[in-house]
């Protein structure tokens, strides 16, 4: 029986660590193309977390080495390559837009260009993003929606975005986009709202914090878990041919509400707690943000399965364990 191999980029952020997870549980070998850290032990913790670290075979790389890049693909020979590699936190976007340009526009292109030259088989997934809506132009955002970001992140993923539609049309590749609403999970980065909130809660919870700093808590998304989601990444490329999917759960909530939940989990009131910081607030502000699954839910029969209330829980959980066990 022939074996299937996977190429991920981004291999150690929190959707390469459950893609890894979920293509090793298909029976997949994977490779993973990892950014040389000086701290080596850091990188790899979510692997770790999720128990796959020796299964998964690491190769030095970046977005930006385009000869280090062909070499990789070239020396892998994946069936499927799942570019998720980025600078992905919208705020350090503001502080870095050039650097986020490069890695999160140009980057895809890179890896577009080795599909092109040395792999042009192999089936190619395009980390999209719901931040491409940004100033929404529908109430419900789907894939004919028009797109409007308002952030340098925003617009590098949808640069990247376009380019692979382009790679798909001009050279006939089996490259499709996943335009992926919020999703979270206890692998989460403690820079985003989500966890910044869970990890704060289980710190007030356990006595080593007494507040919750955030800046615009009115503004709404669209949030599901990321081990949900990345079984929409998996099913994109499954098919026969490649198209663009947006993978949301159809429901918003505030940032509040959010907060709430996290909050009540544990048995605290939020009103004693959250502060709001107006120095958190973005230049500009994606207030609302929804999307429409139904084209994935009708293709291959995708939706979410996990609710905010459970995910959100779960992360308090996870956290509270992780501060518990460093105590």
């Amino acid at each position: 029986m022939t074996v299937k191999r996977a190429l991920i980029t981004g291999v150690t952020g929190q959707d390469g660590a459950y893609l890894a997870q979920l293509l090793l549980e298909k029976g997949y070998a994977v490779t993973g193309i990892v950014r040389r850290s000086s701290h080596a032990g850091v990188f790899d913790h979510r692997l770790k977390w999720l128990g796959i670290l020796d299964e998964v075979e690491l190769v030095d790389g970046n977005l930006l080495d385009q000869s280090a890049l062909l070499r990789i693909v070239q020396a892998a020979k994946p069936d499927e390559i799942y570019n998720l590699a980025a600078q992905s936190f919208v705020t350090s976007s503001w502080q870095q837009p050039l650097l986020t340009g490069q890695v999160t526009g140009l980057g895809a292109v890179h890896m577009l260009e080795c599909l092109r030259s040395v792999a042009p088989q192999a089936r190619y997934y395009q980390a999209s993003t719901s931040e491409m809506f940004g100033l929404i132009q529908e109430e419900r955002q789907s894939e004919t929606t028009p797109f409007y970001p308002r952030s340098p992140y925003g617009v590098a993923k949808l640069y990247a975005h376009w380019m692979t539609i382009n790679y798909r049309e001009s050279f006939g590749l089996h490259a499709s986009n996943g335009i992926l609403f919020n999703h979270e999970s206890p692998l989460r980065g403690v820079e985003f709202v989500t966890r910044k909130v869970t990890d704060a809660v289980a710190r007030i919870k356990l006595g080593k914090q007494k507040e919750l700093r955030l800046g615009n808590i009115d503004a709404k998304r669209d949030w599901g878990h990321a081990r949900d989601y990345v079984k929409a990444m998996w099913l994109m490329l499954q098919q026969d041919r490649p198209d663009d999917y947006v993978i949301a759960t159809g429901r918003t909530t505030t940032v509040r509400d959010m907060c709430a939940i996290a909050f009540k989990h544990v048995g605290l009131d939020i009103d004693d707690h959250l502060v709001i910081d107006p120095a958190l607030f973005r230049p500009a502000e994606v207030e609302v943000l929804l999307g429409n699954p139904a084209k994935a839910k009708a293709a291959f029969g995708w939706e979410a399965q996990t609710s905010l209330e459970a995910l959100i829980t779960e992360m308090v959980d996870a956290d509270i364990r992780r501060l518990s066990a460093n105590a």
